[in-house]
């Protein structure tokens, strides 16, 4: 839904804040849960009203309450400290990750130590899945921005969950289409758009993907984000990145007050198909 503010262009308001600190490294894997920070809260069947919460969950939105139901009694409740790394690349890859709250960072490094941010995941987004299907270790890096509570469900259970309940996999198939296409949308971006484009294309994107809004919709947003880590999900500089976000101001994209960026969607929208031809 559209939220108007002003008389004909509504704005979007999205605050970035200072930086978050330095992660503290922690051992990986879900048996080093307990040296990582995490501790264990339950793997207790949840009640109805928790249940109806699983549902909000991109792959499950489509299930009943019995199969939420078996999911939620086989996952367990956990809590990492923010800093705290719950898989690195190349470890095993056997659990998945509901996150309930906080943010997570998912990125690669090269051996140089360059950096490249794949995802940052929201309360509401699952992670972790790719490793349930093909047995590969985990192809990226997961770390906790903030402090983070989340449901982990193992491989054996999933497996044995899609075994009496198979509408389980399709709902997963589903979800890992649209993220095959979103992934490549970002490619797309990443390789192929300058930057003042991609900047613009991330502030949308993070918009539908908070909000479920498009470029003619606006909503008042907060992103617990800064610019060093706008520029590593687009793999550009922070001063490259304060540089784009000047040329949006000059173009009446982007207006910046204080620690805000007062964005206009629609402007956004048509700085990417100018910058785009």
């Amino acid at each position: 839904m559209c939220h108007e503010i002003g008389e004909k262009h509504s704005e979007l308001i999205v605050r970035l804040y200072g930086n978050p600190g330095r992660a503290v490294s922690a051992p990986s894997g879900l048996a080093a849960a307990k040296t990582s920070g995490a501790r264990m809260q339950g793997g207790k069947p949840f009640s109805r009203s928790n249940a109806a919460h699983w549902r909000s969950f991109p792959p499950f939105e489509t299930l009943e309450e019995d199969t939420l139901a078996a999911i939620s009694a086989l996952s367990q409740t956990r809590v990492w400290q923010a800093g705290a790394v719950l898989f690195q690349k190349g470890d095993p890859g056997d659990w998945m990750v509901a996150l309930t709250d906080g943010r997570v960072r998912v990125d690669i490094s090269s051996p140089g130590g360059r950096s490249l941010t794949l995802r940052i995941i929201e309360p509401g987004e699952c992670f972790g899945e790719m490793s349930l299907f093909d047995g590969s270790p985990r192809s990226a890096t997961a770390t906790a921005m903030t402090p983070i509570t989340a449901h982990v469900l193992s491989k054996p259970d999933y497996r044995r969950l899609t075994g009496a309940h198979p509408e389980i996999l399709d709902g997963m198939v589903r979800w890992l289409a649209r993220r095959l296409r979103e992934t490549t949308d970002q490619l797309a971006a990443v390789a192929l758009l300058p930057l003042e484009a991609r900047t613009a294309w991330y502030l949308l994107r993070a918009l539908k993907a908070l909000h479920g809004i498009d470029e003619t919709c606006d909503v008042a947003l907060d992103l617990s984000i800064n610019q060093s880590e706008i520029a590593l999900m687009l793999g550009a500089s922070r001063p490259k990145v304060n540089q784009a976000l000047l040329q949006l101001t000059h173009c009446g994209a982007v207006e910046r007050g204080g620690n805000r960026l007062i964005c206009r969607a629609d402007r956004l929208a048509e700085r990417i198909e100018a910058l785009s031809r």
